[in-house]
């Protein structure tokens, strides 16, 4: 049973029939919203990224995972490659972890969305986050991010390490940049 997530809110990600998840994927999904042109509505192309960001307990970036970097260098977190435009249903991009691979130093892993074209919220329609587990395909958590705004970024959900186990929790907070690296401020308060 999949469980929708409000900001802020936190799942844990122990399996409801004991130990705790292996293999996730966070899934993406996006439409752009119609245009008004002079002749009418028109369809406008919007580039989001998601990508999934690494740092120890110390608030320190150790690795990244982006359209322009597909693998963390462990190889435990791999995005699935670059949708340029959020057509098509489902998952427009996705992030596949192996937490058991995950290495030890890594306490927290940020998942962001960006709007590389440079189109705010106010543009994109349909947008979401899900967490799946890959073992058996079943959405354990989703983050509708129905709320529009003029911010280019958001700073999606985290997944850190919770005890013996990982636990996610929903962030949704708005913030400004094309890439990863103009997210890291406003990554900063969350972790």
């Amino acid at each position: 049973m999949s469980v929708s997530l409000t900001k802020g809110q936190k799942v844990s990600l122990s399996k409801a029939t004991g130990g705790t998840l292996t293999r996730v994927r966070m899934g993406l999904g996006w439409d752009a919203a119609p245009k008004k042109g002079l002749f009418g509505m028109k369809k406008q192309t919007i580039d989001l990224d998601a990508s999934c960001l690494l740092f120890n307990a110390g608030g320190e970036l150790v690795d990244e995972v982006w359209f322009r970097q597909l693998k963390s260098r462990d190889g435990s977190v791999q995005h699935t490659g670059d949708n340029l435009t959020g057509d098509g249903d489902g998952d427009d991009e996705s992030i596949r972890v192996d937490l058991s691979r995950v290495p030890a130093n890594v306490t927290t892993l940020v998942f962001t969305v960006n709007s590389f074209t440079g189109q705010d919220f106010s543009q994109i329609e349909n947008a979401f986050c899900r967490l799946i587990d890959e073992t058996d395909g079943k959405e354990i958590a989703r983050y509708d991010l129905s709320g529009s705004g003029r911010h280019t970024a958001q700073v999606m959900a985290k997944v850190a390490r919770d005890g013996q186990g990982w636990a996610m929790t929903a962030i949704g907070a708005p913030a400004t940049g094309r890439t990863i690296r103009d997210l890291i401020p406003a990554i900063a308060s969350h972790l």
